[in-house]
């Protein structure tokens, strides 16, 4: 690992995020990152606490490489990785662009090898082992990527990694290229893969059934020290595993604090989504809007009360603030709150009668009322039933 950024396995951290939004995120079907977003998004990754950036594809020249040297040149503390198929000319490619770090990366399974390849498993091993000590030669970081990994024969699959390990590679990146795997399947592949090989194994779970980031934390419960993702689980066709469930989630649900500047998230779901033409939506798990906005009656009351009857982490620690939604579902205890914002206090009965005025507006609108038709709402009441004045 001559030459690498990337923290070492003994540094007591268990897992490692290797952030490829830039590379598999950018390869989304109608997604172009301008290279002046690439490195701003280079930098968010590396402020949030990312161990290793997955920049791009150098063989590609042009553009995508000025954009890789930018970001190799950004004096970032992350390593930065560049992605090769299993060939020469593009790992020479990448060794250009000053990198610290390659993913050699080529089909394992034999519908790929069949029909994409065209090939034989004996050239998927040759070409593989070649464009690996080639890189290792020159001093840089290696990971041997099998794609389809889920799709391949267990045996030809432990092969495979033995003989990248024994060609130098330093991790197996374990790709779920269809997102086909169910948590409980891929935590049993990668402890075989890890116990038979010795490899560090690296998770690049996709989206298809909805289970990246669940996939993803169970291949790291198999023994997986990193976890491949994108920002927003940007990525092609359904995306891969967004960084901010899966940094989330192994805190509060693996008890792995990575220590990531977690209060960034928002801001660079937000710089992502408008990068890449792609909205953010408001039910967006961890940095969608809707994560802590209350209108529930009953979760209102309760929030309001104490925050953690309805909210595993505070909204400010992803960037974040509660929201206290006035609309049908809400009761009186969340108007009286709205309306101390307002420096209106109401009384408990002036709140009860309220609430059928502000649910027959919020069903003729069919959504919750902004402050000022709440406001609107409240004037009407008050001329129409001689509510208090309290202030």
């Amino acid at each position: 690992m001559s030459g690498s950024k990337l923290l070492q396995p003994n540094n007591q951290v268990p897992v490692q995020i290797v952030d490829t939004t830039l590379r598999d995120g950018e390869q989304t079907a109608g997604v172009v990152f301008a290279n002046d977003e690439k490195v701003r998004i280079a930098k968010l990754l590396d402020a949030i606490g990312v161990h290793q950036i997955e920049a791009g594809i150098p063989v590609m020249g042009g553009d995508e490489q000025e954009a890789i040297i930018s970001i190799v040149k950004a004096g970032l503390k992350a390593s930065i990785m560049a992605w090769n198929r299993a060939v020469i000319k593009d790992v020479e490619a990448s060794l250009a662009c000053g990198v610290d770090a390659v993913a050699v990366s080529i089909s394992t399974s034999d519908i790929h090898i069949k029909h994409k390849l065209q090939t034989s498993r004996d050239w998927v091993l040759a070409n593989m082992t070649k464009a690996t000590a080639f890189a290792k030669k020159h001093g840089v970081y290696v990971s041997v990527n099998a794609e389809d990994a889920s799709r391949s024969d267990m045996d030809f699959l432990i092969k495979f990694g033995q003989e990248a390990r024994d060609a130098g590679a330093d991790r197996l990146r374990y790709c779920d290229t269809v997102g086909i795997m169910d948590p409980f399947t891929i935590c049993e592949h990668v402890r075989t893969l890890r116990e038979a090989t010795g490899l560090e194994i690296e998770m690049h779970t996709h989206n298809d059934f909805g289970m990246a980031t669940a996939n993803a934390l169970a291949g790291v419960r198999g023994g997986a020290t990193f976890v491949g993702v994108t920002i927003n689980g940007l990525g092609e066709r359904a995306g891969n595993a967004a960084l901010e469930e899966v940094v989330m989630a192994l805190k509060y649900l693996s008890r792995v604090d990575l220590n990531f500047r977690t209060d960034m998230f928002r801001e660079a779901s937000e710089y992502v989504a408008r990068a890449s033409g792609r909205d953010l939506p408001a039910w967006k798990a961890i940095v969608g809007t809707n994560m802590f906005a209350h209108e529930s009656g009953i979760h209102a009351d309760g929030v309001l009360k104490s925050a953690n009857t309805y909210e595993v982490f505070a909204p400010e620690e992803v960037g974040l603030q509660r929201q206290i939604v006035i609309g049908k579902h809400s009761g009186s205890k969340a108007l009286m709150a709205k309306f101390l914002e307002y420096g209106i206090s109401l009384s408990h009965e002036d709140a009860e009668a309220l609430l059928p005025w502000v649910r027959e507006r919020a069903v003729n609108l069919k959504r919750a009322l902004f402050d000022k038709e709440l406001v609107y709402v409240y004037e009407d009441f008050r001329q129409g039933t001689g509510g208090s004045d309290a202030r």
